[in-house]
């Protein structure tokens, strides 16, 4: 891969970010601030660009996305616990390889269905995973609620079980996977993702390995999906049960990519950032404006009713999603030349 590709220029905005993430917001953030709102946000976000990466730049639709994040916080959690001595890395190494076995064998459908049939054979996924983690025990340990304790977050015998050392350890995990994902799609493979997203036929002819591409596509996401589910299960709810994953998260991960912008890695993290700041925006306004009789039932349905006009609204005004907004509005801003 050439070095244009990737010019100096297009890291500058990255690392700025990624100086005030490590640098600054530890030092200025408070506890409800990381537990809350960051760690959440940066989970979110890397299961989005993993959805991003099939179904933005593949052009594949997936409708299992929380299945294979729950496939990685189960796997993550049984190794640790099967395996004594294991290092917490090398869990969550294997809990991405366990996802992604698990998303080569729903993605197998890819190579018959498109479209619409194959978000549903992708759906069954979600409904299969979810039915073998409640039926069968020994995911859980032989546990009678089905809600367990995620091991304590120790890599080389140093701990990260305080909120800042959460929000250091998954801002870490998102930023090394982001930036491969990044370089992956300036590489010949991403350029094939894109071919075959556009007109699969053509990709065909000009050479393109259209089956090992859409399973390569598959593997890559499930396994960033199933990082993500670890994230989600040890660094933010701290346990580890199949109510967190169920078909809830995988259409709001979906929703993220579409509002966020499809085939943008930066579009992952503004849906992402969207979809946790709205809820809590939209709870303080309630309650100050309408005090106590805003409760949690009226919350839940303002927020989907507001979530699918949003929806809505990208797809029919710009459709590729805030990025795009982005990108426009930062062109008006910026000088003439």
């Amino acid at each position: 891969m050439s070095k244009a590709a990737f010019p100096a220029k297009a890291w500058g905005a990255p690392l700025a970010l990624l100086l005030v993430a490590y640098g600054v917001v530890p030092a200025l953030g408070s506890a409800y601030v990381f537990d809350a709102i960051l760690i959440p946000f940066l989970a979110l976000s890397l299961a989005a660009v993993g959805l991003n990466l099939l179904t933005g730049y593949a052009g594949q639709l997936s409708l299992g996305s929380a299945a294979f994040m729950a496939v990685g916080a189960f796997a993550a959690y049984n190794f640790n616990l099967r395996l004594p001595g294991l290092p917490l890395l090398a869990s969550i190494a294997l809990a991405g390889l366990s996802a992604t076995a698990i998303g080569l064998v729903f993605g197998l459908p890819s190579l018959r269905l498109r479209g619409f049939y194959l978000a549903v054979s992708t759906l069954a996924a979600q409904f299969f995973v979810q039915w073998a983690l409640t039926k069968f025990s020994w995911f859980t340990n032989d546990n009678a609620s089905g809600v367990i304790d995620a091991p304590p977050l120790q890599v080389l015998g140093f701990s990260f079980d305080t909120p800042v050392g959460r929000y250091l350890f998954a801002l870490t995990l998102v930023a090394v996977l982001t930036a491969l994902v990044w370089r992956l799609v300036g590489t010949q493979t991403g350029h094939n993702f894109i071919a075959i997203r556009d007109n699969e036929l053509a990709a065909r002819v000009i050479g393109v390995p259209v089956l090992r591409t859409k399973l390569l596509a598959f593997a890559i996401s499930s396994f960033i999906v199933g990082v993500a589910g670890v994230l989600w299960a040890f660094v933010y709810l701290r346990t580890v049960e199949p109510a967190g994953f169920n078909l809830d998260r995988s259409f709001q991960i979906l929703f993220i990519v579409i509002i966020g912008g499809l085939a943008t890695i930066r579009g992952a993290f503004l849906g992402a950032a969207l979809i946790v700041v709205f809820p809590l925006l939209l709870s303080r306004v309630g309650a100050l404006l309408f005090g106590g009789w805003f409760d949690s039932g009226v919350l839940d349905m303002t927020q989907r009713i507001v979530l699918g006009a949003l929806i809505i609204f990208f797809l029919i005004v710009e459709p590729q999603g805030l990025a795009a907004l982005g990108s426009r509005l930062r062109k008006k801003l910026s000088p003439a030349v």
